[in-house]
């Protein structure tokens, strides 16, 4: 077979202000370059035990299991079902957008049924319509549901949720792969069971891990099953011999060293500049680019009492190839923004406003480069009154 020639890959520099990835903060990254060190050593398990207690302040939980997943945040939410899920298990899943039909999915793969709750797509979910089901269905054990749907920008009242599973005896699995970092997550004193999220987004880490914790009550359903967990690699009787308290560890995986320094590092970050100070930021800012895209003309889908500041869906003008603007920002300015899923395929951009992204100079450059491409293209907008309508409010305090 004939030797071919390959190069080092280098990619050019981006700006990502799509559903996700976002982009690394630079100290991030110049973590993961430090020296690889042994999964067992023992300074190696000592960050482990700094990453747990930074990841309990991120989830705002005193719970003891809150670990990283050694994967992106799908298996997340995978560890989550897997272990919470037993064959016959009855599930209220909540779908108002792509993840919540992710996580039917999920439910029915380990044997479980999953009784729906839909609203459209757009939409909070809708706390009566759960309560509804709750009482059609007595015998149903977990109410999962998506805090921030990715797929649309909506949120949804995450309190009020699990009280309603509380109330009933139920335990609650929930997705906050775009909330955490962004906007207020409390675990403890919404009383989440089991949550999941990734560190791609609001935590200004790349790809690659999921944070998740679980409660008490989730545990004592761990730790109760009747039969063993499916998956081997995310059963966490024994992913926490490894995750566990003290320096003796026990064996499971090898864990992702250098990606690892790079969530510690970015949850460092996060506690430096104080949670209620980051979602602060993504909401000053969020306001700042919802100014300029309306000065544009270009219209949100989610009515604002439901908006997440850090995942921003927009109508695509009447008459514009939404592919084709995408492509030439990505193109011609190195800009990343992306496109609608599933129902909203076609008809709307999602405009990402998370962690690192977030700040003045990427609600600028995406006004202005969005306005230089649709102008470009004939497209019915306002042109010159975006940059002014940002500036108005960037110039505000947080």
């Amino acid at each position: 077979m004939e030797r071919k020639t390959f190069t080092s890959f280098v990619p050019p520099v981006r700006t990502l202000m799509g559903p996700g990835p976002s982009d690394v903060h630079p100290r991030v990254l110049a973590a993961m370059a430090r020296p690889t060190i042994g999964h067992l050593d023992p300074l190696f398990v000592q960050m482990m035990d700094q990453t747990k207690q930074l990841l309990q302040y991120a989830f705002q939980t005193t719970n003891a299991l809150t670990i990283p997943v050694s994967a992106p945040g799908s298996a997340g939410m995978e560890t989550c079902f897997v272990n919470l899920v037993e064959p016959g298990d009855k599930v209220i899943v909540c779908q108002n957008g792509v993840f919540g039909g992710r996580m039917k999915e999920n439910v029915e793969r380990c044997g479980g049924t999953a009784v729906m709750v839909e609203d459209a797509w757009g939409s909070a979910v809708d706390p009566d319509k759960v309560e509804a089901a709750i009482k059609k269905n007595p015998d149903a054990k977990i109410l999962a549901f998506v805090h921030a749907e990715t797929s649309t920008g909506a949120q949804s009242d995450a309190q009020t949720l699990c009280r309603l599973a509380r109330d009933h005896g139920m335990l609650t699995i929930v997705d906050a792969v775009t909330s955490l970092g962004g906007v207020p997550v409390r675990v403890d004193e919404w009383g989440v069971d089991a949550i999941y999220s990734g560190s791609q987004k609001c935590l200004s880490c790349t790809p690659g891990l999921s944070p998740v914790t679980f409660g008490e009550r989730a545990i004592e359903k761990i730790k109760g099953r009747k039969q063993r967990v499916a998956s081997w690699f995310l059963d966490l009787n024994l992913v926490m011999g490894y995750w566990g308290e003290g320096a003796k560890r026990v064996y499971h995986h090898t864990a992702p060293v250098n990606p690892l320094y790079g969530l510690h590092e970015a949850l460092v970050i996060l506690a430096e500049e104080g949670l209620e100070s980051a979602w602060a930021r993504h909401r000053h800012h969020h306001l700042a680019l919802r100014a300029g895209l309306e000065a544009m003309g270009l219209k949100f889908i989610v009515k604002e009492s439901d908006r997440l500041p850090q995942l921003n869906a927009v109508s695509v003008p009447e008459g514009v190839d939404e592919a084709a603007v995408r492509k030439r920002l990505l193109d011609e300015f190195n800009l990343e923004i992306g496109a609608g899923l599933g129902a909203l395929a076609g008809k709307v951009w999602r405009i990402g406003l998370m962690g690192y992204s977030c700040k003045p100079a990427n609600v600028f450059y995406c006004l202005a480069t969005l306005e230089t491409v649709l102008g470009a293209m004939k497209a019915p907008i306002a042109r010159g009154a975006a940059i002014a309508a940002a500036s108005e409010v960037i110039g505000r305090a947080a």
